[in-house]
């Protein structure tokens, strides 16, 4: 079996907060879900999902299982429970130490917060749909230092070469602009598609616009693409029946 592969986000937070965030190299899924696919609800064999989960638990050392989500593009954001329930939503948030929080992705962007404290985490899953919905927003609230306070983590998503959208998508975003240089933000996010009223999205960049309009000064990452890096992560857009990353914050014990 491959040895697994992690990718570390490489930013400033407190010493006592970790973060990781999975490949798909080094699980034992077959195709089209190989290797490390995470995700229990994407047609993949249960046994090799829960292997593949026990050898997440082993290489970050966790000593609980994380908190998992069963994801449906809305902006509700949940604390952490160290009760083996998984929880209907698109953000998790803990204070707990040993406690991950975790949100799986294949071409929507993982978005990590802690506060400078390191006393609270969160994870949010953040496609189009919650981007414009304020998924962004809620993981914020969830912290009672102001955002100023706050540093995130834009973990591998879509790129802009790669995301074509509709029309619809640039409307939902303009509509939830906070500001004059918000909205700025966002126009800039967006460049014409090749299609007649389509457009090439940039989810990196729309996320750092909403970070900012919220008062989030420190955005890190962004520097990956799913769509294009067949080879380290899974990407729906690309293949339609593929596994799914994980990216875990949790503060250590």
């Amino acid at each position: 079996m491959p040895t697994p592969e992690l990718i570390v986000p490489d930013w400033p937070a407190p010493a006592r907060v970790k973060a990781a965030i999975t490949t798909r190299r080094g699980g034992i899924s077959h195709p089209p879900y190989s290797e490390w696919n995470l995700a229990h609800h994407v047609g993949d064999d249960e046994t090799r999902v829960s292997h593949n989960r026990a050898l997440l638990r082993e290489t970050l050392q966790l000593p609980r299982e994380p908190q998992w989500l069963e994801q449906i593009h809305g902006t509700s954001v949940v604390e952490a429970k160290d009760d083996g329930r998984v929880r209907t939503a698109d953000g998790v948030f803990s204070d707990q130490p040993g406690l991950a929080c975790a949100v799986l992705t294949a071409d929507c962007l993982p978005v990590l917060l802690c506060n400078r404290a390191g006393t609270r985490v969160a994870a949010l899953h953040a496609g189009w749909r919650g981007l414009a919905g304020g998924i962004l927003a809620a993981g914020v609230a969830r912290f009672s230092e102001p955002s100023a306070e706050l540093m995130a983590y834009l973990g591998p998503a879509l790129s802009l070469p790669r995301f074509e959208v509709g029309v619809e998508v640039l409307e939902a975003f303009f509509e939830a602009a906070r500001s004059e240089a918000h909205t700025d933000a966002m126009a800039a996010a967006f460049q014409p598609g090749h299609r007649p009223l389509h457009f090439q999205a940039d989810l990196y960049a729309l996320a750092r616009a909403e970070l900012t309009a919220l008062g989030v000064s420190q955005i890190h990452g962004g520097d990956f693409c799913t769509g294009a890096q067949d080879d380290l992560f899974y990407s729906y857009r690309r293949d339609g029946q593929t596994g799914r990353m994980a990216s875990l914050i949790w503060i250590n014990p």
